[in-house]
């Protein structure tokens, strides 16, 4: 996503602002739906050409749609589906450099040409995934991988 950005360093100065606003936003709040609710929004302000910046949450052996902000969404994905049940059941942060080009996609919204998605997991147990999707392809990279995975152990510390 550095093309997004004016350089490297404009993205990496975005990401470190993004992880100070999560840990201030986490301060004395231990809600998770709340935690989340606010994490969500936050994504969607923060990185340019977010579709959709959200959670599924693990339950009952599927992911269940948890807080976003974005476009209508699927509500049920089960483990290894789609590059979110496929993050979760390998517990790895997956990047989808072009969403028409992956087999394993599920076209929750037309928008979406790339995506993220990163494992939450808590004394090693699934939580649930974060899950990002950009209307840009190519939009995710490995700067996005190393703070997208500090933001969610923030989360996961509360």
């Amino acid at each position: 996503m550095i093309a997004l950005f004016k350089s490297k360093e404009a993205k990496i100065d975005a990401y470190e602002m993004l992880l100070k606003q999560q840990a201030a936003l986490l301060t004395g709040e231990t809600n998770l739906i709340a935690n989340l609710a606010n994490s969500s929004a936050l994504l969607k302000q923060i990185l340019p050409e977010t579709v959709f910046a959200g959670y599924y949450l693990y339950q009952d052996a599927e992911l269940i749609l948890g807080p976003f902000q974005g476009n209508v969404s699927c509500m049920h994905i089960a483990l290894g589906k789609g590059v979110c049940g496929e993050a979760a059941a390998k517990q790895t942060t997956l990047i989808v450099k072009d969403t028409t080009q992956h087999q394993n996609y599920i076209a929750c919204d037309s928008a979406a040409r790339s995506e993220i998605v990163v494992p939450m997991m808590q004394a090693e147990q699934l939580i649930g995934v974060l899950d990002l999707d950009s209307r840009v392809v190519e939009a995710y990279d490995e700067i996005d991988r190393d703070y997208l995975e500090r933001y969610v152990a923030l989360l996961m510390q509360n």
